[in-house]
């Protein structure tokens, strides 16, 4: 079993989150998985980003906002 870190994003309105988790390796058919760890955190991202908490979403990954283009 080896171990590799990725970025997830999570997109929830006006707002994206990048968010650093660990992708484990293994020979099972359901691999690569995250940890029950991980996948607690990309849920808070994404329910931090419905509240609108962007505060709380900031500290457990990178935050940025989506800016419409004027065509």
């Amino acid at each position: 079993m080896t171990t590799r870190r990725q970025s997830k994003f999570v997109h929830e309105g006006k707002y994206v989150a990048e968010v650093d988790v660990e992708l484990i390796d293994s020979d099972a058919s359901w691999s690569p998985c995250i940890s029950l760890d991980d996948a607690y955190k990309l849920d808070s991202v994404r329910d931090a980003l419905r509240r609108g908490d962007v505060r709380t979403a900031s500290a457990l990954a990178r935050v940025f906002t989506l800016t419409p283009i004027a065509e």
